[in-house]
């Protein structure tokens, strides 16, 4: 984490990305890990919610695309978020989809795809100052 930089959370929120797609996760965490976030990466809504499930203490951001194949997509898995762990900021990304489109029910960010590297780190960012240390 680059301490120097003026407005850079003072802990290193961990992110649970979420996407079928591994290309998207891997570049998501190279882009976020030199930001200064820890990355748990998922390949569907249900290996998230086991991670949650299991780490819920330790996962501080959710961030999951919409359309996913499984028992739920990302709009599901952010309701289900929003009503067990209700304090963690929920950024959604679609090329498909809105939130409302969705149907997801609560607060979330709407991080449009395809997304710049600009536009992922202030989404996250502007999320990550609301997060309070889990520990």
């Amino acid at each position: 984490m680059r301490a120097e930089q003026p407005g850079t959370p003072v802990f290193r929120p961990t992110i649970l990305v979420v996407d079928d797609e591994p290309l998207v996760a891997d570049f998501v965490t190279e882009i976020l890990e030199p930001e200064g976030f820890n990355i748990i990466a998922a390949d569907s809504a249900d290996a998230a919610l086991s991670l949650l499930e299991k780490e819920d203490a330790n996962i501080d951001i959710l961030l999951t695309d919409i359309r996913m194949p499984g028992s739920m997509d990302g709009a599901q898995l952010a309701n289900l978020v929003c009503q067990r762990w209700a304090d963690m900021p929920i950024i959604v990304m679609s090329g498909y989809e809105t939130p409302s489109t969705a149907s997801i029910k609560c607060k979330v960010r709407f991080l449009p795809k395809p997304w710049s590297i600009g536009q992922l780190i202030d989404a996250v960012n502007g999320v990550a100052y609301s997060v309070t240390p889990s520990a």
